[in-house]
């Protein structure tokens, strides 16, 4: 009886030490792969001068290269699209004033002042969305934008892009809150543009930095619609994007609601459709976005059935107001974007609920090298 125990011992020792150092072996292997997957991309740009124009010139073919790209159906090919996109093509990356423009918001400055204030989208839903009717009497929403120094035409572009796509009677209200922006088109003339919108948006200016997720909270304070929309300063929604989302939480209160993100190239500025993906963390709980297994979307929905999510965007997501107080908002104490997400995402999950991406609603934002 002794030898049988202490044999069970030894084995269990052994296959507990084999286990332990597979799970080492993972999860350093996992660590390495996303090192080498973040230092074989291009180099964001950090410094003025020779070595800036060089990184811009000779890696530009680095960069087109290593940028994920989406097949877009050929009736979005517009006139109009086909123009914009063209001037991105053949924009010289190398001229001082698109590093310039580049340095200072990230994207293509020069090609979004030519854009201007509002355009179309191509409308990137599947074909069974557009079956979908809603009800009438849809719960409204209070769509919260947050800002620093963003650049002009990219905010106006977000916000026209809410106005025009919305029907009105479901829009309670936009509210702005600018966190102490300091560049000068970001004060006379966007209050002097605003006017236009009287009524139906709110400019909430910061009387000092509060930072990213404090400032959506003074946001959300004001607010007043049934829902709260939390969008970017610089994307752009698409065709028919509330009334899935506030449908959903009508039926279920306690509902997260996310978007399907469609990217923005942050040099041509064109409209790309994404695949239905969901937000996931890894083992350094790190955000990512996971496929959706194909069986998610057999059934008679099809890909406009929701799809529950472990984890989310933080800060591109719809909720009901009320329940947003009750689960204890934001975090008061954080600062900047980046870990609110998962914090809020295991928050929901913690009193029984998961984030859920309705991939009818879809919005777009200025995606980065």
């Amino acid at each position: 009886m002794r030898g049988v125990i202490i044999q069970c011992l030894f084995y269990g020792s052994l296959t507990f030490g084999i286990w332990t150092a597979l799970s080492y072996i993972y999860i350093h292997h996992n660590h390495v792969s996303n090192l080498e997957k973040k230092t074989q991309g291009p180099a964001l740009i950090w410094s003025l001068g020779k070595k800036l124009q060089q990184q811009i010139t000779h890696d530009h073919k680095l960069i087109q290269r290593s940028r994920v790209r989406f097949e877009r159906p050929d009736k979005d090919e517009t006139a109009e699209h086909q123009t914009f996109l063209k001037l991105g093509k053949d924009s010289n990356y190398s001229k001082p004033e698109y590093i310039a423009g580049f340095l200072k918001y990230g994207f293509n400055a020069i090609l979004s002042e030519s854009l201007g204030s509002e355009r179309d989208v191509p409308d990137t839903r599947n074909k069974m969305c557009l079956q979908k009717h809603y009800p009438a009497n849809l719960p409204t929403a209070s769509v919260v934008i947050c800002f620093h120094n963003e650049e002009f035409n990219a905010l106006f572009r977000t916000m026209s892009s809410v106005i025009n796509l919305t029907p009105q009677h479901i829009l309670e209200e936009i509210i702005l809150v600018d966190d102490m922006s300091n560049f000068d088109d970001l004060k006379e003339k966007l209050d002097h543009r605003l006017e236009i919108f009287r009524g139906k948006i709110k400019l909430i200016r910061n009387k000092k930095k509060e930072g990213l997720i404090r400032s959506r909270l003074i946001g959300a304070s004001r607010a007043s619609g049934d829902v709260l929309v939390f969008l970017d300063s610089h994307c752009e929604v698409n065709h028919a994007w509330l009334q899935p989302l506030l449908h959903a939480i009508a039926k279920d209160p306690k509902m997260v609601a996310c978007p399907l993100i469609d990217p923005i190239d942050y040099e041509t500025l064109e409209y790309q459709p994404s695949p239905v993906i969901r937000g996931a963390f890894n083992w350094y709980l790190e955000f990512k976005w996971d496929n959706v297994f194909s069986y998610e979307m057999d059934g008679p929905e099809g890909p406009t059935r929701p799809i529950r999510s472990p984890a989310m965007a933080g800060g591109i997501f719809a909720i009901n107001r009320h329940y947003f107080n009750e689960i204890g908002q934001y975090d008061r104490d954080m600062e900047h974007w980046g870990t609110e997400n998962l914090e809020l995402s295991l928050r929901t999950q913690k009193i029984g609920s998961l984030p859920t991406h309705i991939c009818q609603w879809r919005r777009a934002s200025e995606a980065g090298p």
